[in-house]
C-alpha cells in the first residue's frame, strides 16, 4: 500500500448529517475519511441524490488520503424540497427553446455548495462535479475562486447552447412520466437509463434497479427534477468567465454521451487555461463501476497539481 493511502476498514464514515444554511435550506450530507485531510466535495447532477456517488467510489477516494463529502442538492434526496415552486412540462419546453425562467439557477446551487463548506468549517476543497454538478463546480470556481483548490468537471458543459447539446431521444425520455408507484419508478429508471448509459461499460439491471429504489426511497420528487431541468436550461454561458479559472482543472467526458454531447467537455477544457481533457471511448452519461479507478486516478492527479 502506498504512503498516504488508507486501508478500507480504517476509513471513518459518518452517518447522514444535516447542514442548516442561512438561506433556510437543509442539505443532507455524509463524509468519508479524516477531516484533517484535504477535502473533496462531490456534486451530483440533475435529479440525483448523493448516493449516486456510490459508497465504494467515496471509499476509494478517501483511501487516497482525502476527506470526501457527498451531499444531496436542494430538491433531491433528504435535502429541502421547494415544492411551492410549481413547474409544468410547458415551462420545461419553453426553457428548452430559450424562452423560460427558473425558480433558481446554477448560481444558487453553487451558493448552496459554498454554504455547506461554511457549515463544515472548510476554507477550500477540491471540487468534483458531474453533469449539472459540473456546472455547479465550474460556477464555484468562477464566483468563489478562493473556495476551490482544484476543479474536476465530468460530462458537463459551459452553458453555451451550441455545445453540449441534448440528443432529442434523451429529451423525450426525460420528459416521459417516471411512474406512479415505487416499482414503476424503478422499472422506468432502468429502461430510461439504458438510453444514456455507457455502451462499453454496461451496468447490470439489478444494480440499476436497486439504485432506483434507493433514489425513490430517499425522497425523489418529479417537481424537483423539473426545477433542476429549468436551472440547467436557463443557465448563462460561462465560456468567458471560465478563462479566469486559475486552479488545476481536469475535464472528463464520454465519447457516447447523449445527454451532454462531448463538445461540452471539449469546450470546457478549451475555455479554462491549462485544463486537461480526458475523453473516454464508449462512455455515456453515467458513472460505471468499471471506470471508478480511472475517475479516482484523474481526480487525485489533478489535486496533486494544486499542491
Amino acid at each position: 500500500m502506498d504512503a498516504g493511502q488508507a486501508r478500507e476498514e480504517d476509513i471513518v464514515v459518518s452517518g447522514e448529517l444535516f447542514a442548516h444554511l442561512p438561506s433556510g435550506l437543509d442539505l443532507c450530507h455524509q463524509t468519508f475519511g479524516d477531516p484533517r485531510d484535504e477535502s473533496v466535495l462531490l456534486i451530483m447532477g440533475l435529479g440525483g441524490p448523493m448516493t449516486w456517488w456510490s459508497e465504494e467510489f467515496c471509499r476509494l477516494l478517501a483511501g487516497r488520503g482525502f476527506h470526501v463529502i457527498r451531499y444531496d442538492n436542494r430538491d433531491t434526496g433528504r435535502s429541502t424540497k421547494l415544492r411551492h415552486h410549481r413547474v409544468s412540462r410547458t415551462d420545461v419546453v419553453k426553457a428548452f427553446l430559450g424562452r423560460g425562467t427558473a425558480p433558481y439557477g446554477i448560481d444558487d446551487l453553487a451558493d448552496d455548495a459554498v454554504g455547506l463548506l461554511d457549515q463544515l468549517g472548510i476554507d477550500a476543497a477540491h471540487v468534483v462535479g458531474v453533469s449539472m454538478g459540473g456546472m455547479i463546480a465550474q460556477t464555484m470556481a468562477v464566483e468563489h475562486p478562493s473556495r476551490v483548490r482544484s476543479l474536476t468537471s465530468i460530462m458537463s458543459t459551459t452553458g453555451r447552447r451550441t455545445v453540449g447539446w441534448i440528443h432529442p431521444l434523451v429529451m423525450r425520455t426525460m420528459l416521459a412520466p417516471a411512474g406512479r408507484t415505487r416499482p414503476e419508478f424503478a422499472e422506468n429508471s432502468v429502461r430510461n437509463g439504458k438510453v444514456m448509459a455507457s455502451p462499453a461499460f454496461p451496468t447490470d439491471d439489478d444494480v440499476a434497479y436497486a439504485r432506483a429504489l434507493e433514489t425513490y426511497d430517499r425522497g425523489w420528487i418529479a417537481s424537483g427534477v423539473s426545477r433542476h431541468m429549468l436551472a440547467v436550461l436557463t443557465q448563462s454561458d460561462r465560456s468567458q468567465r471560465l478563462r479566469a479559472v486559475a486552479v488545476p482543472t481536469q475535464v472528463i467526458h464520454g465519447s457516447r454521451d447523449l445527454l451532454v454531447h462531448r463538445s461540452g467537455g471539449r469546450a470546457t477544457a478549451a475555455a479554462i487555461p491549462g485544463a486537461a481533457l480526458l475523453e473516454i471511448a464508449g462512455m455515456g452519461h453515467d458513472l460505471p463501476r468499471q471506470l471508478y479507478g480511472t475517475f479516482v486516478d484523474a481526480i487525485v492527479a489533478n489535486a496533486e497539481r494544486a499542491r
